[in-house]
């Protein structure tokens, strides 16, 4: 009978050790509500990042955003950011934030936010209240 419980700790373990392993590297990316948003910006070492076209940004955007244009220089314009840092990302509808998310999660940054809806839900919501 000793014998048997020795096997199946050793089995529990390998699986345990196993699987934590092979957990998707996409737990870093959050999907977050604008009141979730408004709480991550107010923390200090968010990097805020409006990935839409510069003249959307000029005509307003989120306080304290970047902007970083979704376009062929993306990837080398990130590499100016700090990839221990929280960085949060939005867009207009949310299309565009998610191919950077999925950029971001490649080139090695550590935490993500995507603003669900973009910008589009962001106004939407002030609207209303």
């Amino acid at each position: 009978m000793k014998n048997n419980n020795w096997i199946i700790l050793f089995v529990l373990s390998t699986l345990l050790i196993s699987s934590s392993c092979t957990e998707p590297k996409n737990n870093q990316v959050t999907m977050v509500s604008q009141e979730e948003m408004k709480e991550i910006m107010n923390l200090d070492n968010t990097q805020l990042i409006d990935v839409r076209e510069m003249s959307d940004f000029e005509s307003e955007h989120l306080e304290g955003a970047q902007n970083i244009v979704y376009d062929e220089d993306f990837e080398l314009n990130i590499s100016k950011l700090d990839k221990s840092q929280p960085v949060a990302v939005y867009c207009k509808t949310g299309g565009r934030s998610e191919k950077c998310v999925k950029i971001l999660v490649e080139a090695g940054f550590e935490k993500i936010y995507d603003l669900e809806g973009g910008y589009e839900a962001w106004t939407y919501k002030d609207n209303l209240e």
